[in-house]
């Protein structure tokens, strides 16, 4: 008796909706881990943040230092790429369609795949790579963050976004002005999730570095499975 009372609300807090913003803020913790590792062991440049890297860019023609130029580079065109392939994979926001849209999680299971390659790649060489291999593990968390910009920006979302948050942080900011304006948890929990990726992506990467992919692919492979376990598991869409 007493799960029967307790069941419709369950329900009604768990809604579809919030369980897609739930599984959008998971996301924002591969972002964040992802940065982490670039920031400290692949360069010194971002993954997914290309005005940041624009910047970067601009100091290294002042100092001309031609290691932050390329490595600057790499991570711009890699993440051109990504997000190119993204939204070929999947695809632009239609009317009507499914809450989580299956093309959804078929560009992050090709962002699942990128990153093994890269976790696998990473295991290998170790966290000292060369700089031919570090340009290459570079270029695959690039082109991965460039997959999940575009594949979050298939949900058609005014304000969603796992990558370029400036845009999430004014917004956020803005509505605690507007009097009588609704409180805004998903933008509050993704720029904390954007922290708390960045932490544990640093604390691996500096502490336990062989295990650094290892936050991003868990977090990824629970966002692939809950998206596909809630949204299409039972539709077959």
């Amino acid at each position: 008796m007493v799960s029967e009372v307790v069941a419709p609300s369950t329900r009604s807090f768990w809604s579809p909706t919030r369980q897609r913003d739930a599984l959008v803020v998971v996301l924002t913790v591969v972002t964040g881990s992802v940065d982490a590792i670039g920031l400290l062991r692949l360069g010194g440049v971002f993954t997914s943040v290309m005005t940041g890297n624009m910047v970067l860019l601009g100091i290294a023609m002042g100092k001309h230092d031609a290691s932050i130029a390329i490595h600057t580079g790499v991570a711009f065109l890699a993440y051109v790429l990504g997000s190119f392939l993204g939204a070929r994979v999947a695809g632009h926001p239609e009317k009507s369609e499914h809450l989580w849209p299956r093309p959804v999680v078929n560009a992050l299971i090709v962002e699942l795949g990128i990153m093994a390659v890269f976790g696998v790649w990473w295991e290998v060489v170790g966290a000292a790579p060369s700089t031919g291999v570090e340009y290459a593990l570079l270029s695959l968390n690039a082109v991965a963050l460039g997959v999940q910009s575009s594949a979050v920006l298939r949900f058609g979302i005014s304000g969603l976004s796992t990558t370029y948050l400036t845009g999430t942080l004014t917004q956020f900011i803005a509505g605690l002005t507007k009097r009588g304006a609704p409180l805004q948890v998903r933008s509050a929990l993704i720029l904390l999730a954007l922290i708390g990726g960045a932490a544990a992506g640093a604390s691996a990467a500096l502490y336990e570095p062989r295990l650094a992919p290892a936050v991003p692919l868990a977090a990824l492979l629970i966002v692939v499975g809950g998206a596909w376990y809630s949204f299409h598991r039972r539709t077959g869409d």
